[in-house]
Parts: C-alpha cells; structure tokens; sequence
C-alpha cells in the first residue's frame, strides 16, 4: 500500500451484501461508520477506550470530517482502514487522518479528515483534555503532508 504517511494503524473491513446500496457499491454512509470503528480501535490500541471518556467524563468529538470518495467497493472486497493521529494541541483539538485500500490490487478507495474538539460528556461542552488524553495521544502524533 502506498500510505500517505508511515506506520498506520490498520484495520481490515470486508465489504458485505448488507454494506452495499441500490448502486452495488457500499454505500457511502458505511465509510463514516468504519472510520469511527478504525479510530475507536486505534484509541483503544493505544490505551484509551470509552470506560475512559465515561470516568472522566471527557471525549473526543467530531467538530469537522472530510470525505473523499476516490473509488467504489464492492461486495466482497477487502478493505484495508488506515488511521492516524496528525496534530494534538495539548487543550481541545485532535486531528485524525485516514487512507483506505481495497487489498486485493492496493487501489485508493478513500481518504479522510476529522478535526475533533475535547467535550465535557455530561454537557457536550468544549472542555480541555485530560492530562492522560495528552499522554497517550501525543506520543501517537505522526507528522509529514501528502
């Protein structure tokens, strides 16, 4: 695979009958829902899962994301999710950046862009991040521009 950046968390996806839309691909909606699930395993990868976010009452939230559908997956395919962590500004903001692969002939099917804010779970407010956030997502941070 040809990733945008080096050392991806990678998370494997195979596309089923009930990912596919009324256009025989899979649909676009799923992407948003693997995405989160590649971030979700990456965080948990790297220490923090949501036990965490619910005893400290903080979480990373998704303020903005960024698709861009490059090609279509079908039924049957294998997909290959890459994920990383790209800036961590040590009060509110994270970005994570992903890159998908269909694995059988390496073509880019997507990439992606969250910028996401630290809240408060009880109020959905923007709240600083949690010294452990910092701690374990910062050492994370992989830097370089595509």
């Amino acid at each position: 695979m040809d990733w945008d950046l080096p050392k991806p968390f990678v998370w494997p996806v195979t596309v089923a009958a009930k990912h596919v839309d009324g256009l025989h691909h899979a649909n676009n909606a799923e992407y948003v829902r693997w995405c989160e699930r590649a971030g979700w395993n990456h965080s948990v990868e790297l220490g923090l899962d949501i036990s965490h976010y619910q005893d400290l009452d903080r979480g990373m939230a998704i303020r903005h994301a960024e698709y861009d559908y490059i090609l279509a997956a079908r039924e049957g395919d294998e997909l290959l999710f890459g994920t990383w962590l790209t800036q961590v500004d040590g009060r509110l903001n994270i970005t994570r950046r992903f890159q998908v692969f269909r694995a059988a002939d390496s073509a880019l099917i997507l990439r992606a862009q969250w910028q996401m804010v630290c809240i408060e779970l009880s109020s959905g407010r923007p709240r600083r991040m949690p010294a452990i956030f910092r701690e374990i997502y910062t050492p994370a941070v992989v830097s370089g521009e595509s």
